[in-house]
């Protein structure tokens, strides 16, 4: 995805949260801000990759700090905030045992999301409401066909707590007689989840686990390993999850791959890029 005119202050905001988790000294934040200006300044411009520079800042965030997570403390509110809703979006999948309601289930996770919503959302009112809306853009009957065509899918994972939810919908498309592998990233990067957050909440039991072989926002391509390069394109289809993997795989040639992308709109440019309003619930196929 191009960036919109909002994402320049987004990578601001950005900066300044993660700045203030990194480290306590204020010298060293404003040295950090120099840089990140610089390369706001250099890369944004009409027609650049918005998950590509938000990557460069993050990347030059945890470098000059010195400090390799600086959202550590907010991926543990993560998986806290996600499993206390287990109990409750199991009782909701026993009353409705349908695809689409663990589709629903797993774009709720999606707004698990300090990076683009901040570090002061209300996460759990956040959930409740998402669980309950309808995806407004809705190819869930073309992802059901392609997992009964399938033998093979790569799920690309986007954040830790969020993945509480995927393992679920993960252990639905199983009964669809189907290999799952899930992408994580190698290092950690905002609040991404990263294979020790998957392993923790048992997700090795149901889908093969691999990194992307880099701690991108998202899928850039250039960036990613061979490893990873070559089980995404051999797998039959593609279920990618939030904000990050949908600006990155716009991107790409998928060629006839089919990509299904499940994500909640948090951010005006990306609700914009996809034609609905902020908030609203998407199962969207890249390339119909």
């Amino acid at each position: 995805m191009k960036v919109h005119y909002e994402c320049a202050a987004c990578f601001l905001r950005q900066t300044r949260e993660a700045l203030d988790l990194a480290t306590d000294n204020e010298s060293l934040k404003m040295d950090v801000t120099e840089k990140v200006l610089k390369i706001v300044s250099k890369k944004f411009h009409k027609g650049a990759v918005s998950n590509v520079i938000g990557t460069e800042v993050h990347r030059t965030i945890k470098e000059e700090t010195g400090n390799n997570d600086p959202y550590i403390k907010e991926r543990e509110i993560s998986n806290d905030i996600a499993l206390d809703f287990l109990p409750q979006v199991e009782k909701i999948l026993r009353e409705g045992n349908t695809l689409k309601n663990y589709i629903k289930v797993a774009i709720a996770g999606n707004v698990i999301d300090f990076g683009a919503l901040g570090l002061d959302m209300d996460m759990e009112s956040l959930i409740i409401n998402t669980m309950k809306k309808d995806p407004v853009l809705d190819y869930t009957e073309d992802l059901e066909e392609e997992l009964k065509r399938s033998k093979t899918i790569i799920y690309l994972a986007d954040n830790i707590g969020e993945i509480v939810f995927d393992k679920l919908l993960i252990e639905k498309i199983r009964e669809y007689d189907v290999d799952v592998v899930v992408a994580l990233k190698e290092e950690p990067i905002l609040n991404d989840a990263c294979i020790d957050d998957a392993l923790k909440i048992g997700l090795d039991r149901f889908a093969k686990l691999i990194t992307t072989g880099t701690d991108s926002i998202g899928i850039i391509e250039k960036d990613v390993s061979l490893k990873f390069r070559k089980v995404f394109n051999k797998s039959d289809m593609v279920i990618a999850k939030g904000l990050g993997n949908y600006e990155g795989l716009g991107e790409m040639d998928l060629k006839d791959k089919p990509v299904f992308c499940l994500l909640n709109a948090k951010c005006p440019p990306v609700a914009r890029d996809i034609g609905v309003e902020l908030g609203d619930n998407i199962v969207l196929k890249l390339n119909p």
